[in-house]
């Protein structure tokens, strides 16, 4: 591997940390001797690659468009009882609920092919491979 950063993905990364209020609810809804931290829920935060803006201001429009699924996605991957879910979800309470970090270089240092894998139907039959798209 080269030592020096070669390829850049035509992406910007969004980051969505969480914040008290999601600890908080999720401490109550799973109530649990160890109740989580902050650390635990920053300890491995999913990133989320999105289209190339010039400007950040427009990379905040996109997610916020959009805050509602990213909202949902965060929510299903603590808790998947949809009634336990907050009900009254808005954008303000998304950013309330949320940091939204943005990066607008992501470099791919691995020399292994980059994959894409197709997870919308995972559990339509376990036994099938997931498809994995080439793209390097």
């Amino acid at each position: 591997m080269n030592s020096t950063p070669r390829f850049t993905l035509n992406r910007t990364v969004v980051l969505l940390g969480p914040k008290q209020p999601f600890l908080d609810w999720l401490n109550n809804v799973d109530p649990d001797d160890d109740a989580l931290t902050a650390e635990d829920l920053r300890d491995d935060n999913e990133v989320f690659l999105i289209p190339q803006f010039n400007d950040n201001s427009d990379s905040e429009k996109w997610v916020e468009k959009r805050w509602s699924f990213l909202f949902e996605h965060m929510l299903m991957g603590w808790i998947d009882d949809e009634t336990l879910w907050p009900q009254d979800r808005t954008l303000a309470m998304f950013r309330e609920w949320f940091d939204i970090e943005i990066h607008t270089m992501a470099w791919d240092l691995s020399d292994d092919p980059l994959f894409v894998e197709d997870w919308q139907n995972e559990e339509d039959d376990e036994d099938e491979e997931i498809e994995k798209i080439h793209l390097h």
